[in-house]
């Protein structure tokens, strides 16, 4: 089950800073002296810009090949949260192990910010949080100031709260069995660089992260095996990959390969070598029965869709809820154009005339 985590409460205390380089780029690595304090008249402001990119992420554990107590950003936050003063030395050794990892080319160098933050409300509980933030970019602000009288105006170069590159958020939760983390990488989702080589975690693999990532896969399935099909039936496809899990409560891969893939032996096939490519990708196997989540079956749905582009300037838009059979296709011998017919119950735009009626309008198409 997931956690219910609110920030409402939170307010952000100590922060080490530091400049971290490219070793192959023989960049160097700049470490905070002393911890930075945050002011009263500021710390509310900062708490939200620190938490606001961990809302509705899924949740990962430390892990490590041989124990858990190997992980080296595990054993920092473990340290840290037995005793803030720790902050400062542990805060430092995150930033080493972050520049050591950073030897691949294509690593940006950044800013790194990590701050203790407390009162974060997991589950009714009060708890402390690890804030890691990684910023590869810096923009440039207009400022305007009063001097000798008059008005100036300058430039400065910063962060923007908005674009913080990557992030982990360390909850003091569930600790022997890895924490609980919220992660992300805004350069490429789930890089194997910030996700499994710099923390060394894995997704949590309750109901809501299988949900989302058989949902995801399904979708993804359904629409190469449609490809080079008329928009209708790729629409059509992935619905039913959708609304088989919308209609149930819990998952049966078994019955998924029978009922969505209708017992087709190559696309059984095709499907569970998907499967074997994305437990690759995230470094675990995904099981094969659960409980389904309904919010993340929501989210899947959203992928749900297509549209038709006519060249009469006609567009026809396939939401996620589009009802097979709702289109009818033909050709016109009169006017010699091929038309649409769309078949609906009443009109719901805004402000139409409703009624529960059977009609049907053509749309002309080339």
């Amino acid at each position: 089950m997931s956690l219910k985590i609110r920030f409402n409460k939170a307010e952000a205390g100590g922060i080490v800073l530091a400049k971290v380089g490219n070793p192959q780029r023989e960049e160097k690595l700049e470490t905070s002296r002393e911890v930075s304090q945050i002011g009263d008249e500021d710390r509310t402001l900062l708490t939200g810009l620190f938490l606001k990119p961990f809302k509705n992420l899924t949740g990962y554990r430390f892990h490590h090949h041989s124990e858990l107590g190997q992980n080296e950003v595990y054993e920092c936050a473990k340290s840290i949260f037995s005793s803030s003063e720790n902050l400062l030395k542990r805060g430092c050794e995150i930033a080493k192990r972050l520049y050591a990892k950073s030897n691949h080319p294509n690593i940006k160098s950044g800013d790194l910010c990590i701050t203790l933050i407390e009162k974060i409300i997991v589950d009714g509980q009060a708890v402390d949080g690890l804030c890691i933030l990684k910023s590869e970019s810096v923009e440039s602000f207009l400022s305007i100031s009063s001097e000798d009288g008059d008005l100036k105006i300058s430039t400065e170069k910063g962060i923007n709260p908005e674009k913080i590159d990557k992030g982990c958020l360390i909850l003091n939760h569930q600790v022997e069995s890895g924490y609980h983390v919220l992660t992300f990488d805004r350069s490429g989702g789930e890089s194997r660089f910030w996700v499994r080589e710099f923390l060394g975690v894995q997704p949590i693999s309750d109901d809501a992260y299988l949900t989302g990532q058989y949902s995801e896969m399904a979708v993804a399935f359904m629409e190469d095996e449609s490809e080079g099909k008329e928009v209708v039936e790729r629409t059509a496809a992935k619905k039913r990959a959708v609304d088989y899990f919308d209609q149930r409560e819990n998952f049966s891969l078994q019955e998924f390969e029978e009922e969505v893939l209708r017992k087709d032996p190559e696309m059984v096939a095709k499907f569970r070598e998907q499967k074997k490519r994305v437990e690759a990708e995230k470094g675990q196997d995904l099981d094969s029965e659960f409980g389904i989540s309904k919010k993340e079956v929501n989210r899947a749905r959203r992928k749900v869709g297509g549209s038709m582009r006519l060249d009469t300037g006609v567009e026809l838009r396939l939401l996620p809820h589009f009802e097979e059979g709702s289109l009818e296709k033909g050709y016109d011998e009169e006017r010699g154009m091929s038309y649409v017919k769309v078949f609906y119950r009443s009109d719901l735009a805004p402000g139409a005339a409703g009624g529960d009626i059977a009609d049907s309008e053509k749309v002309p198409v080339s």
